[in-house]
């Protein structure tokens, strides 16, 4: 375990975790630590346990063995999802999930209005700090020109961008983003990684992705974590992982991206 004095930048810790299903180990002896302020890039072949390793942090799955820590010594392991969420750990999936319906303006009124029902926050007329809040959001993502259009209609980038606004709706300290760029566009996916740099200075940020061009944009000089059969393989920059034999091997080599 890190020391005491290296905890104190440190936001997430998972140490020694295993997670079998049905016999299958998906998470074997996974140990991942996480700093404030950054943003971090997770990748490897399909089946390396990424997904579950998301699960695991969020509550939807819990560790046969092993500890999971956020912040200062608070242990996620014994929480539901709803508890872990409100400790402020948002997770965006890979498929954007949105109220087709409704705007893209009343989206964000929903997502600062948490616990109330849908109806109820429809009918409840935004304050003006609640305003400012969603317009802030709405330039963070770049759909200020969208706001009043229904979320069913927009592009697929512009629905990943309304979700990740979204998520920062409720002010989380950890983001956890899956394959953001799956699906898009080059441009779409270029201003996707221009987003999840900016986030950074804000937040704390794992992002799982496949594409190695996306990857090597939001990585800059952060650490890239691979991960191989549920445990870490190597870690480092990106042009020390993309040397690496073994990452080649398991990973790059079989043309996976």
């Amino acid at each position: 375990m890190k020391l005491a004095a290296e905890k104190t930048n440190l936001l997430l810790l998972v140490e020694d975790v295993s997670k079998t299903f049905d016999g299958f180990k998906a998470i074997s002896n996974l140990t991942f630590y996480l700093d404030r302020g950054e943003l971090r890039t997770v990748i490897g072949p399909n089946g390396a346990g990424k997904s579950t390793f998301f699960d695991l942090i969020t509550g939807r799955a819990k560790p046969d063995t092993g500890r999971i820590e956020f912040g200062w010594n608070t242990d996620l392991t014994g929480m539901n999802e709803y508890q872990i969420n409100r400790l402020g750990i948002g997770r965006k999936f890979q498929t954007p999930s949105v109220y087709a319906e409704h705007t893209v303006f009343e989206n964000l009124l929903l997502s600062l209005q948490g616990p109330r029902g849908v109806f109820a926050t429809l009918w409840h007329r935004p304050t003006s700090t609640e305003r400012d809040r969603i317009d802030a959001l709405l330039r963070t993502v770049r759909l200020e020109a969208k706001r009043a259009v229904p979320a069913g209609r927009l592009a697929h980038g512009e629905k990943q961008w309304l979700e990740l606004g979204m998520l920062l709706a409720q002010d989380p300290q950890l983001l956890l983003v899956d394959e953001p760029a799956a699906g898009m566009t080059d441009d779409e996916t270029a201003r996707t990684g221009d987003l999840l740099i900016s986030l950074a200075e804000k937040h704390s940020i794992i992002v799982v992705e496949h594409d190695m061009t996306f990857v090597r944009q939001i990585a800059r000089d952060g650490k890239v974590t691979v991960l191989h059969q549920g445990t870490v393989l190597c870690e480092g920059r990106f042009d020390e992982v993309q040397a690496d034999e073994r990452v080649r091997e398991v990973y790059l080599g079989r043309g996976k991206h």
